[in-house]
């Protein structure tokens, strides 16, 4: 005689487990997503009840505008350099904190990782008072003139001040995502490249990279979206000044909606915004895929 089954399938419990994460995300994000299409079609001012829907004249009018247009070659400049340099330098220190011939390095890793833990607010704000106070009298006492003033008053100097800012604490996450991808790289196929006469750099090439694809993956993704989403640390520090010249697509999107009232002109440039962030994941992720291996 078979024994009672007494509960529900397995599919039905895979399901109710799932259930809580399923509607926390459509709450906390297709719910918004899609209500910020719909007011980016009005003319809603953030306050009213009443509004008008125009259709795509916000869309119009944002590619129109002079200023968004800055803040696109400013935000993609900025998502550029803060890509480029945060991967090369987080796998450089990964590569260097893995080795065995580096002592102590959980200690090193854990100084490296400190400025993860920090609000990026606060991170603007205290680099902010070292960029006023303590920068321009280091810059007069070594004599040189570049530094004698506050960079961030500097049009010229503040995106390299925020972007190094930015580097120092976002280069901590990647860090130890790339320590994780090469602790997972067998040893046995160094050994054998090693005894082939494999050097450093065809062992990286053709060992650790496409082992290394996955995570380089997630870190680009990672770093695409700060990069072109980046608000925090340009509000702390410059307010998007000096003039525009730091001002990004999230601050104008921000300034749009609480400081000109015009929450539909905000919500559009905010699709416009999210629909350029999808179209970078995925290029980018077609393309890493065909380089990586299979792990499995």
């Amino acid at each position: 005689m078979q024994p009672l089954r007494i509960g529900m399938s397995k599919k039905t419990t895979h399901f109710l487990f799932t259930l809580p994460g399923v509607l926390v995300f459509a709450v906390l994000f297709l719910g918004p997503m899609f209500t910020g299409i719909y007011y980016s079609m009005t003319n809603w001012d953030g306050l009213s009840k009443k509004y008008n829907f125009i259709w795509f004249e916000n869309y119009i009018q944002t590619f129109s505008d002079v200023r968004f247009m800055g803040d696109i070659r400013f935000t993609l400049s900025y998502t550029f350099l803060l890509t480029f340099f945060v991967t090369v330098l987080s796998l450089l220190l990964a590569v260097a904190l893995n080795s065995r011939l580096i002592r102590f390095r959980n200690a090193y890793r854990s100084a490296f990782f400190f400025p993860a833990v920090l609000g990026s607010i606060v991170v603007g704000l205290i680099w902010n008072q070292i960029f006023y106070g303590v920068i321009p009298n280091i810059g007069k006492f070594l004599g040189i003139n570049a530094l004698s003033t506050n960079p961030l008053g500097n049009p010229n100097l503040a995106l390299y001040g925020i972007l190094f800012v930015s580097i120092w604490q976002g280069i901590a996450i990647p860090m130890v995502l790339f320590i994780a991808g090469l602790q997972s790289v067998p040893q046995h196929l160094y050994e054998a490249a090693t005894l082939d006469g494999a050097t450093i750099f065809q062992k990286f090439r053709d060992i650790t990279f496409p082992f290394l694809v996955p995570v380089l993956s997630v870190v680009l993704v990672l770093k695409i979206r700060a990069g072109l989403t980046t608000f925090e640390y340009i509000m702390a520090m410059t307010g998007g000044g000096p003039g525009f010249s730091t001002e990004s697509i999230g601050l104008l999107i921000f300034k749009q909606g609480f400081g000109n009232n015009r929450f539909g002109l905000g919500a559009a440039q905010s699709v416009l915004l999210l629909v350029a962030i999808a179209l970078f994941s995925i290029l980018q992720f077609s393309y890493l895929n065909r380089k990586g291996v299979d792990q499995q």
